[in-house]
């Protein structure tokens, strides 16, 4: 298939842009297609090859594109200004609605996006506790705060004993400094965990954990690993935070739902943007009162010029008021049809699969038993050329969009007509490498 234009525009974005992008989850040998137009479930592109989207930008369209009650508020609100050196009551009816929501959201701080939200949470949780350490799962992914990113992507060659896992860097030049703040243990496993953290008790402020982190495998945390965890936090005097940037879709209050015990914080991002730039920092009244600009002294002076913007604001609202109790239900419920006809699809194709995840998102691993750790879930090179192959199939011939660990992350304009689709179009990439795949799963 020709792709002139996105070529010559590739061509153009080389000048510009290092490597052609601004965000490296976009990126595709031998380049990027260009999208023309997006609504519903589909996304087209500037050669008009039009593509089912089981992305949804990493996860943050919970509605997918062009989502008309959203379009229609936010055209209204742009009329009328998109930012101000001012308060916007907007603010106060979302920061309303979410608090009702989510049991354990006291109070809420608007930011510009998960990573700022993770960031604010560390800061807070050290301003409360006094604290400098954080400690955090082993590949979790938690946006590109120096801290919040270590061993993100720790690899055999530097990981360490799973006894002692090592803080690695991700980018070059990360000063020492960081990587001794921050304690990595290995997620899901008490005995380690608590050992781990036991050794550096005093200084640790929070325990960082997302309840289903996508780079660890998309694995959902054990009641009985988060309940180990709180209890080590009160034991200690640190803080036990959640990032629920992605998993906040997974109930109607959040991976959180499923828990006996609730964080001490959660950020936010992704779904409660309606499709904007968004992040939020909810919890606990005592550990917010931390941004409070009436408290002196103030122990953490917090803003943000685009912070709970009205044009963000409204389109959140709209979103998250539609993803009412009956949209998670119904989402969930689609997806796990997906994942049962995927799982049918591969044993008829005779390829190994295994599929993790929770309410409305899953990722495919090529093994017949899931993994139950990152360094289970880590692919090496050949694994990885496999899996991307994979990717490339349903993108070109399928005109399927997954992201780039091949998850997918459903919205509600989904339906079982696009699930057909996809489990064709799976069946048809399992099918046609099925030796490459039977091949990594031997290594």
């Amino acid at each position: 298939m020709e792709h002139q234009q996105s070529e010559a525009i590739y061509r153009r974005a080389l000048e510009v842009l290092p490597g052609g992008i601004s965000r490296n989850t976009i990126f595709r040998k031998p380049f990027p297609n260009y999208v023309e137009a997006a609504r519903g479930c589909k996304i087209t592109d500037v050669e008009g090859v039009t593509r089912i989207d089981f992305a949804n930008n990493m996860a943050s369209l919970i509605h997918g594109h062009s989502f008309q009650p959203v379009v229609e508020a936010v055209t209204e609100q742009i009329t009328k200004g998109t930012a101000y050196t001012m308060a916007s009551a907007i603010e106060v009816a979302y920061a309303e609605l979410l608090c009702h929501r989510v049991p354990g959201f006291d109070k809420i701080r608007f930011m510009n996006s998960g990573t700022e939200a993770v960031m604010a949470m560390i800061k807070a949780a050290r301003a409360f506790t006094g604290r400098p350490k954080i400690a955090k799962a082993e590949g979790a992914y938690h946006g590109t705060y120096d801290y919040a990113e270590v061993s993100q992507t720790a690899a055999p060659a530097n990981w360490g004993s799973i006894d002692h896992p090592n803080s690695t860097p991700v980018v070059q030049g990360t000063p020492q400094g960081v990587l001794n703040d921050v304690v990595v243990f290995p997620f899901n496993d008490i005995e380690r965990t608590l050992a781990i953290l036991d050794r550096q008790a005093g200084e640790i402020a929070c325990v960082l954990v997302d309840p289903v982190p996508h780079r660890v495998g998309l694995l959902q945390a054990h009641s009985e690993f988060i309940e180990a965890l709180y209890h080590w936090t009160r034991k200690n005097g640190a803080l036990l935070v959640f990032d629920e940037v992605v998993t906040f879709r997974v109930h109607y209050t959040g991976a959180q739902e499923k828990y006996p015990i609730r964080p001490d914080l959660t950020a936010l991002g992704k779904i409660i943007g309606g499709g904007f730039p968004v992040g939020a920092l909810a919890g606990h009244a005592d550990v917010m009162q931390m941004l409070d600009p009436r408290e002196s002294p103030l122990r953490f002076p917090h803003s943000g010029t685009f912070s709970a913007n009205p044009v963000t604001m409204t389109a959140g609202f709209v979103a998250m008021s539609h993803f009412d109790q009956e949209a998670v239900l119904k989402i969930n419920a689609i997806t796990q049809k997906a994942k049962d006809q995927i799982a049918e699809a591969a044993a008829l194709a005779g390829v190994p699969l295994s599929i993790t995840g929770a309410g409305s998102m899953f990722r495919m691993h090529f093994r017949s038993t899931p993994p139950q750790t990152y360094r289970e879930a880590y692919q090496p090179k050949e694994r990885a050329a496999v899996m991307n192959a994979f990717i490339d199939h349903l993108y070109y011939q399928g005109k399927i969009l997954t992201t780039n660990t091949c998850s997918c992350m459903f919205s509600t304009a989904i339906t079982q007509t696009e699930v057909d689709q996809l489990t064709e179009a799976m069946l048809n990439g399992f099918r046609a490498l099925k030796g490459e795949i039977l091949a990594a799963a031997n290594e």
